[in-house]
């Protein structure tokens, strides 16, 4: 079981009271799968987010990544962690406006203290598996949307994480090149075992995924049945 959260509870601060936006969490992403979470604007799907990828501490319950208990380790601890084990996908691609498509992937070497011949090898080969590499000396602003995105899971696979984690990477894109990105995340999920969340408010890429919940106001559910 590379990603579990058990009984995950967070909230905040709201006036003279709190408002819950994760309520008793309970959810285990196996590697190779690939789970879709949906759910309206504020309803958790974010902070669910910040959660499983160490970015935010609950107030109750455990996360798991590949085996290690989040709670019990030190703040470098978790930042190791999160740099070595979990990778990240955004709603925009937040690549560097002066590095080349190849550069994006290597800083991800230089910090994780592993650069190299080898590193560079696994980056090449990582833009050739996301349909770029014939690009990987082009800079953003010479790369389509779509493009930017693809170096954006190529970045997230730099480090060979087991868990993937991915916030709207649709949402600035058309149907067929969000579909695209979609498609390209399910087969790299399974082809590196890696445990991956998508969070998405386009139902319409939910039969892609291996599996679907909706956020209900902090609860996970099947989506079936919301």
């Amino acid at each position: 079981m590379t990603l579990t959260l058990a009984d995950v509870r967070l909230s905040y601060p709201d006036g003279d009271s709190r408002t819950v936006v994760l309520d008793r969490i309970g959810l285990v992403v196996p590697p190779g799968e690939l789970l879709a979470v949906t759910g309206p604007s504020g309803s958790g799907k974010s902070s669910l987010l910040a959660v499983a990828g160490a970015l935010v501490t609950p107030e109750a319950g455990t996360v798991t990544v590949d085996g290690v208990p989040l709670g019990g380790l030190r703040p470098a601890e978790r930042d190791r962690l999160r740099r070595s084990r979990i990778g990240f996908v955004f709603q925009q691609s937040n690549l560097l406006a002066s590095h080349t498509a190849l550069d994006q992937l290597m800083l991800i070497a230089h910090i994780n203290g592993a650069p190299g011949r080898a590193a560079a090898e696994r980056a090449r080969r990582l833009l050739a598996r996301v349909g770029l590499a014939d690009k990987a000396h082009r800079r953003p602003h010479q790369l389509s949307g779509g493009e930017r995105q693809r170096v954006g899971v190529a970045r997230a696979l730099m480090g060979d994480p087991a868990v993937l984690l991915v916030d709207e990477p649709t949402s600035a894109l058309d149907h067929d090149r969000g579909t695209a990105i979609v498609e390209l995340l399910r087969d790299v999920t399974h082809e590196h075992r890696v445990a991956t969340v998508l969070v998405t408010h386009d139902t319409q890429y939910l039969p892609l995924a291996d599996r679907a919940l909706r956020m209900c106001d902090g609860r996970l559910v099947d989506h079936a049945a919301a």
